[in-house]
């Protein structure tokens, strides 16, 4: 029997509520230091969870980590929130996410990834597996190959008849498939609905017999596709997901866990952009320019400083940084506005802008005052302002946010 409890960032889940167990929190505890103490903070009978929202499971019991920028709002209305920021920043097919959610109207996320990966691996079944050289050793009896002398004496002392080669083989049996199927064993572990469980047995059953192994994680950094197995590209992705995230034996042997969690500052980041970037596309007229990231040095030859977001037009250049937080009273905190002024300064950018989630609200931009500015009587060379932008309507990523962010920006 499986349950699921549905909490949201910053929240907190204690020992005993709605099926909790002493047991599970832990196995949370492993997993937070095994990351670092990233994903939560541990109190002495619960969990209080940080900025990290997604899915874990371990011992039959799944937690759906949801965002949820304002605490005041209703908790329904963040549900949808994490896969359609997924799903719109390209880290889900658009065809995937609506097929599952027509099917079954209780999906998580992690059996949107299990399917993702199944129907990823159906496809590369479809239209057949590419078969690669590879050296095999082996004991026979007709020589092949290229004998193995320090093999062959200890092999075949007694058996002189045989001869212990080693040639190549062109089969099925190398590294790409076996991470695939290593994959494809995790996902059968955790598939806990028929739909799921029947189609993993059913692809299990037509995959090729390879090697079973752990892939380590050097194996998978170094997995590299040519251009015989680009289709097997999105597949790779989607199983270094899952084993990267699959946690055996994460208590003393007795619980296996897998958690897809994902950190909504970075999500946020990269939501902005994708929408500032797909409406640039769309409106080449307006002649902006966008990019993300890009870094500049800020001291000798190992500081460099980094915002989210720089946009130009017309010979102009803006700054924006995401913060995924609600400041009290809409009042920045004095680091971030320091951190923006480093930005309007190396920049050369007259105005620059925080934008947080939330109930529309705009500060104005106000003057970072400069001595030299002042002595010519300019006070509006670097500028910045805080903006609040609501990023549901009607329980969908709002659609029009990246006018409503330029507008703000501009004005």
């Amino acid at each position: 029997m499986h349950s699921s409890i549905d909490v949201y960032e910053h929240g907190r889940l204690l020992i005993g509520e709605q099926g909790f167990e002493k047991k599970h929190w832990d196995a949370f505890v492993k997993l937070n230091t095994l990351h670092h103490n990233e994903y939560f903070d541990i109190l002495h009978n619960g969990l209080r969870f940080k900025q990290y929202v997604g899915v874990i499971q371990v011992d039959g019991l799944l937690v759906n980590i949801h965002p949820k920028a304002d605490k005041d709002d209703s908790d329904e209305k963040w549900k949808p929130v994490l896969l359609q920021m997924l799903r719109a920043c390209g880290k889900l097919k658009a065809q995937s996410t609506g097929q599952a959610q027509l099917k079954r109207q209780h999906i998580n996320l992690l059996e949107v990834y299990f399917e993702y990966y199944l129907s990823e691996l159906e496809q590369l079944l479809r239209h057949g597996l590419v078969k690669r050289y590879r050296t095999k050793k082996s004991n026979v009896k007709a020589l092949k190959g290229k004998l193995d002398f320090a093999g062959n004496v200890r092999h075949n002392l007694v058996h002189q008849e045989r001869f212990y080669t080693e040639h190549q083989v062109y089969d099925n049996n190398h590294s790409l498939h076996q991470v695939l199927a290593y994959a494809l064993n995790i996902v059968g572990q955790f598939s806990h609905t028929s739909f799921l469980y029947d189609q993993c047995k059913r692809l299990q059953l037509g995959f090729p017999e390879v090697d079973k192994l752990k892939p380590s994680i050097q194996l998978l950094e170094n997995l590299k596709v040519d251009r015989k197995t680009a289709p097997y590209e999105v597949a790779l992705e989607l199983a270094k997901l899952i084993i990267l995230n699959y946690s055996p034996d994460i208590n003393q042997g007795k619980q296996q866990m897998i958690s897809i969690l994902f950190d909504m500052n970075v999500l946020w980041e990269e939501y902005v952009l994708k929408t500032l970037r797909t409406y640039a596309h769309h409106h080449p007229e307006e002649h902006w320019h966008i990019t993300g990231q890009e870094s500049k040095r800020f001291y000798g030859n190992y500081r460099s400083i980094r915002p989210d977001i720089a946009l130009s037009q017309h010979g102009i250049t803006y700054v924006i940084d995401t913060k995924w937080k609600r400041p009290a009273n809409h009042a920045a905190s004095i680091e971030d506005l320091r951190q923006m002024y480093a930005y309007a300064r190396f920049w050369n950018s007259n105005k620059v802008l925080l934008l947080y989630p939330g109930e529309p609200h705009d500060s104005g931009y106000q003057p970072y005052p400069n001595p030299l500015d002042l002595l010519n009587e300019r006070t509006d060379h670097h500028r910045c302002k805080t903006v609040y932008i609501q990023v549901l309507e009607h329980q969908q990523l709002d659609k029009n946010l990246a006018p409503k962010i330029l507008q703000h920006l501009l004005n």
